[in-house]
């Protein structure tokens, strides 16, 4: 790999986490997405001296998908590789002035679509009536715990914006609460009554774990503390949430990501809208939400399938 191309991908990843504040898993993902394809490149003109980016075409680029579908990579992951190099084209375009765009009409595998595990009705009530009655008992990290359940829960949030979640930004009174989502695009997402009525015990307890550590050492801003009073890391939320939906099924392929499906999937299966919903996870494009269409349809043909005599 040329020295230049070396130095146009490191300017934009730069751009995607400092400008455009995608996360570190998009940008590590386009960085490798990026390097391969210049490696690719190196090997097809015949030498890293012997191409530049504005020489490409759609030949290369369609030779590159080849290659990664050779090595054994999913649809997905070839077309999200073409994804970085259309980026990278328009950021060249605008920084650089390099004129076209090879990867923009280049056709991109379909991906199967994959239906996210949700939770049933019966399966939300145990996990709440699992969390409640440790909660019960008293104490930070079990009333935290239930409140980070019903947030999530609640809202649909992702797990990035639940361990970003600002004391400000969240309104007990209204019950509304502010969530920044992917390059931090703001929202504001209701909350339910039960989600409000846990973060208020949670409150009590997170006050009486502040007046225990030293001044300064604390993070005052965060809602969610470790019980040294730092703010919880995303794997640290992951691995609450984990803990709980391992209690109800190990082999239901459950995540973290679940409670944010079966949220939408309940709002959907009750009657709500979709662009509503939309709005509400934070999805740019309405394609992205129609996902859980598809999941609520699976949903009612199975009951149809059980319930209907001539099924």
């Amino acid at each position: 790999m040329s020295s230049t191309a070396l130095a146009d991908i490191d300017e934009f990843l730069t751009y995607l986490s400092k400008e455009r504040q995608d996360s570190s898993h998009t940008v590590k993902a386009y960085g490798r997405d990026l390097a391969s394809f210049a490696s690719f490149c190196d090997a097809y003109y015949g030498g890293a001296s012997l191409w530049e980016w504005g020489s490409v075409d759609r030949l290369a680029i369609r030779g590159f998908m080849g290659e990664l579908r050779r090595r054994g990579l999913s649809k997905r992951s070839v077309a999200r590789a073409i994804s970085a190099l259309r980026a990278l084209y328009r950021f060249l375009g605008v920084r650089r002035g390099t004129e076209g765009n090879p990867a923009a009409n280049v056709r991109l595998p379909q991906a199967e679509r994959r239906l996210p595990a949700v939770l049933d009705r019966a399966q939300v009530e145990l996990l709440f009536e699992y969390a409640e009655t440790i909660a019960s008992r008293g104490g930070f990290k079990p009333t935290r715990d239930l409140a980070m359940l019903e947030t999530f829960y609640s809202t649909g949030m992702r797990l990035s914006e639940m361990a970003g979640l600002e004391m400000a930004h969240v309104d007990l009174v209204t019950e509304l609460v502010k969530v920044r989502g992917k390059g931090r695009k703001e929202r504001i997402v209701p909350i339910g009554s039960y989600a409000a009525s846990a973060l208020r015990n949670y409150y009590v307890e997170r006050e009486s774990l502040l007046a225990r550590i030293p001044r300064g050492r604390a993070d005052l801003d965060a809602v969610f503390l470790s019980t040294k009073g730092a703010r919880l890391s995303p794997r640290g939320v992951q691995y609450v949430v984990r803990q709980f939906l391992s209690m109800l099924d190990d082999d239901a392929g459950l995540k973290v990501h679940s409670l944010r499906h079966s949220f939408a999937t309940h709002m959907l299966d009750s009657g709500a809208d979709l662009r509503a919903v939309q709005e509400l996870l934070g999805h740019a494009s309405l394609s992205t939400t129609q996902v859980y269409t598809h999941t609520s349809v699976a949903r009612l043909k199975k009951v149809y399938d059980q319930a209907h005599p001539r099924a």
